[in-house]
């Protein structure tokens, strides 16, 4: 929620009569002094997780080896990026799917 909408719902519950002028303005202050939340980090609205984990998905500029991916991928799933350089490297003994794989995501995918 937006800093009017939250605004604009406290102003709501204080004409109900559900909050006093005081708690009014405490509230307000509250709103007003927090830091500002991230709106691009947050996913609109009925994105699917999933979908919100892909979009937000960058290259690393500070744990990588050759080109990032294993770190950016480490960084959106929560994995050490070891557990995913093992899993491209296991991948490249396979026909070298894991080569042809890391070479697409280290020019497709956009660095930090």
């Amino acid at each position: 929620m937006s800093l009017v909408d939250e605004l604009t719902r406290l102003e709501a519950l204080r004409e109900r009569g559900a909050l006093s002028d005081e708690e009014f303005a405490r509230a307000k202050s509250r709103l007003i002094d927090s830091p500002p939340s991230p709106s691009s980090s947050s996913p609109a609205p009925g994105t699917p997780v999933g979908v919100a984990a892909v979009n937000s998905y960058r290259r690393s500029l500070s744990d990588k080896w050759l080109g990032g991916v294993c770190g950016g991928l480490a960084g959106i799933t929560g994995l050490d990026s070891w557990v995913w350089r093992l899993g491209f490297t296991l991948l490249a003994l396979f026909a070298g799917t894991g080569v042809i794989l890391y070479i697409l995501l280290w020019v497709f995918v956009p660095a930090e």
